[in-house]
């Protein structure tokens, strides 16, 4: 059993080995025709890494001719099926200047909203490639409102707000675990001037009064008569908004307790 191992061993160390020397042999090749030929074959047979640097090569060697329009695609979609999506959207944006007329200029500008796509990470960390998706996005919509990729971005225009909005909401609750109340309240009212369509509106709301009642409470003297106040006449404001019967019941504790320290103010 351990010979016919180390025998199939050897032999996937040979054909790994040969397979190699062959790649080096197109490497080294100043046929530029034969290694357009062979990037094309490793391309259609996913060895993208294989494929980029021989892409890479020839776009300087093509520069000028018609086939340079095919490589420069190739290329593009050879890096970002390697994920290396920074330098994938920059290929796909110079094609996408390069060749307007092309009947690939239409997938390559989706592609560069893509990328940023690709890149946009967790909603608890920066959000810039998130945003920059989302323009980009609608750039592509705006460019091309017929495409049939206009429903793909805007789901994905969809999905990445709502990344926003979930990074939006966590930063303002930040400010309110800190006790920094009157920065939570403002920046959950940026959320809900920002995302009005929001599903997290109501907790928002709730924690805008959350925030008014602490900070009233732990004001000077003088000023917590007004700050009260202002919390009675935001609950008057937010109350017929809110849908959620569990946010309303939680609101109107927050009522009595701002009037119930008021009347004990006054």
């Amino acid at each position: 059993m351990k010979i016919q191992v180390f025998s199939v061993f050897i032999i996937c160390f040979l054909i790994s080995l040969s397979a190699c020397n062959s790649y080096n042999k197109v490497l080294k090749s100043t046929d530029y025709d034969f290694k357009l030929q062979k990037a094309k074959e490793y391309y259609n047979d996913a060895q993208y890494s294989k494929a980029a640097p021989l892409f890479e090569e020839l776009i300087g060697v093509y520069k000028g001719t018609k086939s340079l329009e095919k490589i420069y695609y190739f290329y593009a979609y050879s890096l970002y099926a390697q994920r290396n999506y920074l330098l994938a959207e920059f290929y796909f944006k110079n094609f996408h200047e390069f060749y307007p007329k092309s009947i690939n200029a239409e997938d390559a500008l989706y592609m560069v909203a893509y990328c940023n796509y690709e890149l946009s990470p967790k909603d608890n960390l920066d959000q810039a490639y998130t945003n920059k998706a989302i323009e980009l996005f609608q750039v592509f919509i705006n460019t091309y409102p017929e495409s049939g990729m206009v429903k793909n971005a805007n789901n994905a225009i969809d999905e990445l707000r709502n990344k926003m909005e979930i990074k939006a909401f966590g930063n303002a609750k930040l400010y309110f675990d800190l006790q920094q109340y009157k920065a939570a309240s403002v920046s959950f009212e940026n959320l809900l001037k920002d995302f009005p369509d929001t599903k997290l509106r109501d907790e928002a709301m709730v924690f805008i009064l959350k925030s008014k009642l602490e900070y009233a409470k732990n004001s000077v003297t003088d000023k917590q008569t007004e700050r009260f106040e202002s919390t009675i006449e935001l609950y008057n404001n937010y109350i017929n908004k809110i849908k959620d019967t569990k946010y309303v019941r939680e609101a109107e504790k927050l009522l009595t307790s701002a009037e119930a320290f008021l009347v004990k103010i006054k």
